[in-house]
């Protein structure tokens, strides 16, 4: 499953829906800035370990909850 990390003017997003583009994404979120992918699981791991150290619970921990829920898109959580 490809993820897309999506960046909105107040949060971070992990998303798996399918975007053919960043229009379409663009076009879902209103307060839209700039995504990243689609990337494997691997891909969107290693970037957010790599450039978020403060994400709580661990990346790997918040991609496994988004792959196992219903939701489309989870918004990333980070420590205070």
């Amino acid at each position: 499953m490809k993820l897309h990390i999506i960046y909105t003017e107040k949060n971070v997003l992990l998303s798996k829906k399918q975007y053919p583009s960043w229009r379409e994404i663009q076009s879902d979120f209103t307060d839209y800035k700039a995504s990243l992918g689609p990337w494997s699981e691997s891909e969107a791991f290693e970037y957010l370990r790599d450039e978020y150290p403060a994400l709580e619970p661990a990346p790997d921990v918040q991609i496994a909850q988004l792959l196992k829920s219903s939701m489309h898109t989870k918004e990333l959580t980070f420590r205070d």
